[in-house]
């Protein structure tokens, strides 16, 4: 059993919704990421995606996305990302999702090779630019989640690794003692794979191990529209 992730899917959401409109490189971009995914996933393996699936606003706009991913090989296991407008309660989207495909929402899950837990994560403050109040209260609620997310892992781990995964990064590369890296360090976290960056934002990722745990970036554009593969080593 393997594991592999890759984010930003950025399905369209039943609209005719081009990604060639951030880069030429993003043409045909799900057709790459598919072909990918089909000759390197088996069906014992597990894939990550954290977050940003679809453009749907609507959850059954979602469905034909969420049918789309799960035709593909492996099991799948997904969170909320900003643009998931689609996403309401946890339960209405477990019920929508097809067999083989399984939500996370500040919980976690045994797949076999390793406990995965997450929550969405939000923008991280910085000296040059704090937060404004409204995302203090986001962030600091995400905290809470994240923190319950990994509790919930720890009631589960075992001797398996602890893998985390949220949609924005919980550190950057000038960044990297956040008040989310030191709640992760709490914890015998053994990777963390995120998305969210795209274009020149991903010039600020940190992909790497840093005091202990394993950093990795996923967004299906800064891995060139193929998946990562994780190792648990």
């Amino acid at each position: 059993m393997k594991l592999f992730a890759i984010g930003d899917l950025h399905l369209p959401g039943g609209d005719d919704k081009p990604m060639d409109v951030f880069g030429q490189h993003w043409e045909g971009h799900f057709e790459r990421i598919s072909q990918d995914w089909r000759e390197r996933v088996s069906r014992e393996d597990v894939v990550l995606i954290p977050g940003d699936i679809s453009w749907a606003m609507q959850l059954d706009n979602a469905r034909p996305d969420l049918m789309a991913i799960n035709e593909l090989p492996g099991r799948k296991i997904i969170i909320k990302g900003n643009h998931d407008y689609w996403w309401n309660t946890l339960s209405q989207v477990k019920s929508a999702l097809p067999q083989g495909m399984e939500a996370l929402q500040h919980n976690a899950i045994d797949v076999g090779c390793c406990v995965v837990c997450g929550t969405r994560g939000w923008t991280i403050p910085t000296k040059d630019t704090p937060l404004p109040p409204a995302d203090v209260k986001i962030y600091n609620r995400e905290l809470i989640r994240l923190e319950l997310a990994l509790q919930a892992g720890m009631k589960l781990k075992g001797d398996n690794p602890l893998v985390v995964m949220m949609h924005y990064p919980p550190l950057y590369d000038l960044e990297r003692e956040t008040e989310f890296t030191a709640l992760l360090e709490k914890y015998p976290v053994h990777t963390v794979v995120y998305g969210h960056l795209h274009g020149a934002g991903l010039k600020v990722n940190f992909c790497g191990e840093e005091r202990g745990i394993r950093y990795q970036l996923v967004s299906c554009d800064g891995l060139d529209f193929r998946l990562a593969e994780i190792p648990l080593d």
